[in-house]
C-alpha cells in the first residue's frame, strides 16, 4: 500500500503453497505489516482481502493459512473478528524465541468466488485505499 506521496505504508507477502498433491490448493500469508502511523485505517484489511480474492479467483485456492503469535492480540482480533479466520492448531515453540503460534485458516466460500463476495471485498479495498489519502 502506498501513501498519497508514493511512500510504502504497508504490505502483505502471500504465496500459494505447492507442497502436497493430496491437499486442496491453498495460500499462505507469510507477512503483513502497516506503519504505526497508518494503522486503524483499514489498510491491513484491504491488503488481506485483496490477497485472499486473488488466491481464490486466480488460483482456485480452497483456503488460506497464516501463523500469528499467541500474544499478538491486535493481529488475532483482525484475523478472527474482521477476516473470519479460525484456529486450526497451536504450534508449540514456532517462533525463534520459543513463543507458540496459532496456525489459522480462512476457508473460502467457493473456489471461484461469488459476485457478492467479490463486491464486499472490493468495497473493503476501496475503504483501505481511501484511508491512504491522508491529505484530507
Amino acid at each position: 500500500a502506498e501513501d498519497y506521496d508514493g511512500s510504502i505504508v504497508g504490505y502483505v507477502l502471500a504465496k500459494m503453497e505447492e507442497d502436497s498433491e493430496d491437499r486442496p490448493a491453498h495460500g499462505h500469508i507469510t507477512s503483513l505489516a502497516v506503519l504505526r502511523t497508518h494503522r486503524k485505517r483499514g489498510i491491513a484489511t484491504a491488503l488481506m482481502r485483496r490477497s485472499q480474492l486473488e488466491m481464490e479467483t486466480v488460483f482456485q485456492a480452497h483456503y488460506v493459512s497464516l501463523h500469528v503469535r499467541k500474544t499478538n492480540r491486535a493481529a488475532f482480533r483482525l484475523y478472527t473478528q474482521t477476516l473470519k479466520y479460525a484456529i486450526n492448531t497451536v504450534e508449540k515453540g514456532y517462533y525463534a524465541d520459543g513463543e507458540d503460534a496459532y496456525d489459522m485458516r480462512c476457508t473460502f466460500i467457493s473456489n471461484a468466488g461469488t459476485d457478492q463476495a467479490e463486491e464486499e471485498i472490493s468495497n473493503e479495498i476501496s475503504k483501505g485505499i481511501k484511508a491512504l489519502d491522508v491529505s484530507s
